[in-house]
């Protein structure tokens, strides 16, 4: 099982995140090794500052009004192993080790599963 591993921050950076008006940051999701894109989902100061500080990711529900962390109800858990914020501090990437099937909630390992153009034939 992968190890929760703090990711060490200052109020000074914490500073530099710039929430949009409803007080939330869209956060990305890489997985680690591969680079692949597994998610986005959106973040509030304190969803940040339990993420950092317990290594797991923790994420505010807009629709439920919750904070979850991903993977207490399916098992499909994201351990941080880095995180960033962009220039402008309004857009987080967390690099995670994924844990169990993925990271969707539809079953597939990564939300960025469907494209854009001509539909190709399985097979």
């Amino acid at each position: 099982m992968p190890e929760c591993t703090p990711i060490s921050v200052t109020e000074a950076q914490l500073d530099g995140v710039a929430y949009n008006a409803d007080g939330l940051v869209p956060a990305i999701i890489q997985e680690e090794g591969t680079g692949r894109i597994l998610m986005m989902a959106w973040m509030n100061d304190e969803s940040l500052r339990r993420s950092l500080e317990t290594g797991r990711t923790w994420f505010w529900s807009r629709s439920r009004q919750e904070y979850w962390c991903k993977g207490e109800s399916s098992g499909d858990r994201q351990y941080i192993r880095e995180a960033f914020f962009d220039c402008d501090g309004d857009t987080l990437l967390f690099t995670v080790e994924q844990e169990g099937n993925g990271a969707c909630h539809t079953g597939e390992y990564s939300c960025f599963f469907r494209s854009f153009g001509p539909e190709t034939a399985a097979g």
